[in-house]
């Protein structure tokens, strides 16, 4: 009778270290990268679940997903994306929440080029300004929203340098080869202020919000680990580091 218990604890011992070395697959949007590692680190140190994380443009991860691309969460840039993939039977519709709301910012790699009032745009003394494509990333329907918003577009439009998502754009700027363009507010800060460079950030009041929702595909529904990653992500743990980036959350 011994022995039967001691091998019903080591299977229960060893089904729960099975389920607590689950791996789910996460796709996330560019902008968010810096703290979708931290907060990675802290699930996987608080839950034992592992995390692997691929970083892209939504537009881009949504067509991949449709194509079979074996991800189990989404974490996009906007809240049309989940809702489309919920809408057309390729993620779980009560799963999807904001986790974020992000806040657009023109940003230059050179200290005092950019002021805090965004000025720079209407003097144009530049030859190229960098923002991500407005069709597959968020943050660059956004950009265009203010240049229109500001009535600049038509002025500003013949110097664009597009890249395909926000990391692109953030390279394009911080090589040089723009002099300022459209970022994530969270590509510059840590820790509650802007790191680097110059910036303006844009108010809110001049582009759509920039709601970003997370998502369970089919491919993570019912895992474990997609649910308890859900859960971490709107723990007090896991909003101080997204507020830390310049994010806001839901209460």
């Amino acid at each position: 009778m011994n022995i039967l218990r001691f091998i019903t604890l080591l299977a229960l011992l060893v089904a729960s270290a099975l389920a607590h070395a689950e791996e789910i697959s996460i796709a996330v949007a560019a902008n968010f990268t810096a703290p979708a590692k931290l907060v990675t680190a802290a699930f996987e140190k608080d839950t034992g679940y592992k995390a692997a994380l691929a970083f892209g443009a939504t537009g881009k991860f949504y067509a991949q997903i449709k194509s079979g691309a074996p991800f189990d969460v989404l974490l996009a840039a906007d809240d049309e994306t989940p809702a489309r993939l919920a809408q057309e039977g390729a993620a779980t519709p009560a799963s999807r929440f904001a986790y974020a709301t992000g806040r657009l910012v023109l940003w230059s790699a050179k200290a005092g080029y950019v002021d805090d009032k965004g000025e720079v745009l209407k003097k144009g003394e530049f030859r190229h300004i960098a923002l991500a494509n407005a069709k597959l990333a968020p943050y660059g329907a956004a950009a265009i929203e203010t240049l229109a918003a500001l009535k600049l577009l038509d002025a500003v439009q013949p110097k664009f340098v597009q890249g395909e998502n926000i990391a692109q754009t953030y390279q394009f700027i911080s090589t040089g080869n723009a002099e300022l363009g459209f970022i994530a507010l969270s590509q510059i800060m840590k820790d509650g202020r802007i790191t680097e460079g110059s910036a303006w950030i844009v108010p809110a009041s001049l582009h759509q919000p920039i709601r970003q929702d997370a998502i369970i595909l089919n491919r993570g529904a019912g895992k474990p680990a997609a649910e308890a990653w859900m859960q971490f992500l709107k723990s007090a743990k896991a909003k101080a580091i997204i507020h830390s980036f310049g994010y806001e959350t839901a209460p």
